[in-house]
């Protein structure tokens, strides 16, 4: 598993963010594809490529606020963005923190919830580190998403 620790000053993100009931498996979110196809369809997602002047490039999937009372979590598409953004925009901040960035390769959504999957099972018990209570992201950023050699990110908080 290919990762890398990054220390980042504070940044923010601007998108848009819709609550989902959270699946009884490993599965990723359900309703979280169909959020996307209708992210891309109606031209929201160019709107925030547009939009993205930070760091990271692509468009991030970030998910934060799980109630384990309803059993839900927001799910944020977003980009990072300094500066004024349009108002149909949401503002999330990030604070300086340390980083781990997993190297997410092959397509997607497989490969995403594998190395989810392996960042819990694998990466935290063998190190000495513990995630941060901040939220963590995917940053989605090959252009073919559905390549068997796409390239994307997993972004975990660490302390």
């Amino acid at each position: 598993m290919k990762y890398k620790i990054v220390e980042r000053d504070a940044f923010k993100v601007v998108g848009i963010k819709r609550e989902f009931r959270c699946s009884e498996q490993d599965a990723g979110i359900p309703g979280v594809p169909e959020f996307w196809s209708e992210v891309n369809e109606n031209g929201t997602a160019n709107q925030l490529f547009e939009l993205n002047n930070g760091q990271i490039k692509g468009l991030l999937g970030i998910t934060k606020n799980f109630n384990g009372v309803k059993n839900t979590i927001d799910y944020w598409i977003a980009a990072e963005h300094s500066g004024v953004a349009p108002e149909e925009f949401s503002r999330l901040d990030f604070p300086a923190t340390k980083w781990a960035v997993f190297e997410v390769r092959g397509p997607v959504p497989s490969a995403i919830i594998h190395t989810w999957q392996r960042i819990y099972s694998e990466w935290f018990p063998s190190n000495g580190y513990e995630p941060a209570s901040i939220a963590p992201f995917e940053a989605y950023i090959d252009s073919d998403l559905f390549s068997p050699n796409a390239y994307n990110e997993i972004w975990v908080a660490i302390k």
